[in-house]
């Protein structure tokens, strides 16, 4: 039986593998009674009949996928801003700035944590920004992603700070190309289960080309079935920003978000454009439950007017369906 290039022995396998991809850290399952006032939801066979090995009727009743809201902290400087992606190495005078805080990265963390938001991710754009990282990590351990100038040299110290994962693109490219050497020696030292790829894209033509060096260099690798499939085998999860729409607020990247979500085999946070809740319910619906979204801009905790920290909040809070 095969699910795209991964291949298992069993349905019992496939089912297992499918609920945890739907199931990861931070989402819940419900199981609630056929005939409920909650809507049923189709559910998969391999599910199905992974689930009837543990006695229970799937017949009889629906699964419910809640999808995500993922919180981040930008840094810049050593302050948390929120930037427009795309004008990162534009110069001082071309860089856009949507907002600077006043508050440190520790504060921020400690909101999460305080809200039980987990799997947010800490990115560190360009030198300064470390001390403000590593503060993050300690006001909430093992409840951020860092990324951001991670090195098969640094790695493991972030983790130790506190980091539940660190987040790495940059360094396992070489001359615009994936230096598997590079990656395999970085999942030997850390484990590939705290390991997030950040493949990051801008559009060319038809393709999405991943993008590194703060998402100024394109590389050779475009983003797409194969691709995922295979650096699926190297890490626990993937964050993928829009570069070209990021920090826009101007809408999410439809086409990105409906391909990521037929695509890809591991837990994935999208990122960019968002601008309203109901960019968390259309990644709902367009991802098919397996892509959350991570809001920037918008929010009001970043000086934005389209999104309520505490509505994001609720919503991870409540069931959704798939």
């Amino acid at each position: 039986m095969v699910l795209g290039t991964r291949k298992f022995i069993s349905d019992w396998e496939q089912g297992a593998f499918d609920l945890r991809r739907r199931c990861r850290p931070g989402r819940y399952l419900l199981i609630a009674p056929a005939g409920s006032a909650l809507p049923q939801t189709k559910i998969p066979p391999a599910i199905r009949k992974f689930l009837s090995a543990f006695g229970i009727d799937s017949w009889q009743r629906s699964i419910y996928f809640g999808n995500m809201f993922r919180p981040c902290i930008d840094l810049h400087e050593g302050k948390v801003k929120q930037i427009v992606g795309g004008t990162l190495e534009s110069g001082a005078s071309a860089l856009r700035t949507n907002f600077v805080s006043d508050r440190s990265s520790a504060y921020y963390a400690e909101m999460y944590k305080r809200d039980g938001l987990k799997g947010g991710h800490v990115i560190m754009l360009g030198p300064g920004n470390e001390e403000a990282g590593r503060a993050a990590l300690r006001a909430y351990p093992g409840g951020l992603h860092i990324g951001g100038g991670i090195t098969i040299d640094n790695a493991a110290s972030f983790l130790r700070e506190g980091a539940s994962h660190v987040i790495v693109t940059s360094w396992v490219f070489q001359g615009g190309r994936v230096d598997w050497d590079r990656l395999t020696r970085l999942v030997k030292a850390i484990g590939k289960k705290q390991l997030v790829l950040d493949l990051s894209c801008r559009r060319k033509g038809a393709d999405y080309f991943v993008v590194t060096d703060r998402w100024q260099k394109f590389t050779e690798l475009t983003v797409a079935e194969e691709s995922l499939q295979r650096f699926a085998d190297y890490c626990a999860e993937f964050l993928i920003h829009a570069v070209d729409v990021e920090g826009l607020c101007r809408g999410i990247d439809h086409e990105l978000v409906e391909k990521l979500g037929r695509w890809s085999p591991i837990p994935t946070t999208y990122a960019g454009g968002a601008s309203s809740l109901q960019d968390l319910e259309e990644v709902t619906r367009l991802g098919k439950g397996r892509v959350d979204l991570t809001i920037g801009s918008a929010l009001d905790i970043f000086g934005g007017t389209g999104v309520r920290y505490e509505d994001v909040v609720a919503f991870n809070r409540k069931p959704a369906s798939t």
